[in-house]
This record gives C-alpha cells, sequence and structure tokens, in this order.
C-alpha cells in the first residue's frame, strides 16, 4: 500500500513551484506575450514583463510566452559611446570616399606622384618667400634697433632723450610681425612635411586597392 502524502507537503509544494517557476521562466506581457531576460549589476540574472528604471540600460533578451528567446536589446549607450560610434561610422565613411577618389582620380602611381611634385614645388615656393621676407623683418628690426640705442632706456646717459614714439611704435610693430611670420615660416615645413605623407599614403592606398581590383 503506497505511502499517504503528507496533508502539510501538499500545501507547500505547489507554492515552491510557482517561486521556481516565477524564478527560471520569463512571465509573459499580458498584451503582447513577451518578457525580458537581463542581469543587473550584482550579476543577479532576473525575469519579468517590465525592467525597473534602474536597469533600463541593460543588455537585455526577449522571450515569448514559453520562455524561448526570441530577440536580443542591445545595453543602452552612453553619450560617449554613442559620439565614439559616430565618429567611427563618420571614418569608414571618409575611407570609402577617399577610396573612391583615389580610384576615379588617378590612373597610375606616376599620376599621384606627378601632382606630389607639383604641390612640393608650389610650396617650396611660398617657403622661400616667406624666409624671405622672415630676413627682411629681422634686418629691419636690427636697423630699428641700432636706432634705439641713442635713446633711453637703452642710453644710459644723462643727456639721451626720450625715444620717439613712432620708432617706439615701429619696433613693436616689427617685433609683432617678425614673430607672426616666423611661426608662419615654420609652419610651412610642417606642411611639407604632412604633405609628403598625406602623397605616400596615398600611393600606398592605390597600390592596394589595384590589388584587389585589377583592371
Amino acid at each position: 500500500m503506497p505511502k499517504r502524502t503528507p496533508y502539510l507537503l501538499w500545501i507547500v509544494l505547489p507554492a515552491a513551484l510557482a517561486v521556481s517557476g516565477a524564478a527560471h521562466a520569463a512571465p509573459p506581457d499580458s498584451r503582447q506575450g513577451v518578457a525580458y531576460r537581463w542581469v543587473d549589476a550584482q550579476g543577479v540574472v532576473h525575469y519579468g514583463d517590465h525592467v525597473p528604471p534602474e536597469d533600463t540600460s541593460k543588455e537585455r533578451a526577449v522571450l515569448n510566452g514559453r520562455g524561448v528567446e526570441v530577440g536580443h536589446l542591445d545595453a543602452q549607450k552612453s553619450a560617449e559611446q554613442i559620439a565614439a560610434d559616430q565618429r567611427a561610422r563618420a571614418a569608414v565613411i571618409r575611407k570609402k570616399e577617399h577610396d573612391s577618389f583615389l580610384m576615379t582620380t588617378y590612373t597610375s602611381v606616376k599620376d599621384i606622384e606627378g601632382l606630389r611634385d607639383v604641390r612640393l614645388g608650389q610650396l617650396k615656393a611660398q617657403r622661400a618667400a616667406a624666409e624671405q621676407y622672415v630676413e627682411s623683418l629681422r634686418s629691419r628690426l636690427e636697423a630699428l634697433q641700432t636706432r634705439a640705442l641713442v635713446y633711453r632706456p637703452y642710453n644710459a646717459r644723462l643727456d639721451a632723450r626720450r625715444m620717439p614714439d613712432d620708432l617706439a611704435e615701429n619696433l613693436v610693430r616689427t617685433v609683432n610681425e617678425l614673430r607672426v611670420q616666423s611661426s608662419a615660416y615654420a609652419a610651412k615645413s610642417a606642411e611639407e612635411a604632412q604633405l609628403r605623407a598625406q602623397f605616400q599614403a596615398d600611393i600606398e592606398r592605390y597600390r592596394e586597392l589595384n590589388v584587389v581590383h585589377p583592371d
């Protein structure tokens, strides 16, 4: 004769099964029959037909009424992550556009090298003109400084006169202009190095594209 199950067990067992089902099965949404599974910040797995506000940024699995995964929702990204993704997509677009430019503009590496030499020649002429102007400014400054030596405060003699306003203004103006033009001249040298590097990168990329898509 089989043993009878104690009365108390018949009461406790359904409740335990109900709790277990709530913890491991996905409760369906009353309207759409879907639920979500996600992991909170403490690593605890949750199921529910709605996600609490503190976990809405978490990655989630979409479950149907039987608890089977039918979809996936990516974690919400921060403003910094969204901006980084946008920059990455923009970089990919720029690269594709530049590849198209290379393939439609040039017919050979010699074409790229020819344009490079023209651009470098123009830049060299600009740099030579800038250098000449800087040298003229230095000569002018030396002449102004020589004139200023007979005036106070550069002349320590008691009978030395105060420097004329126009000379002082000319000194300040020449010093400032020399500073600006010297910076511009230095920038031309940096621009030349950048231009060479850019054309070299274009040459290498053009060769890669022609290997992938030969004529």
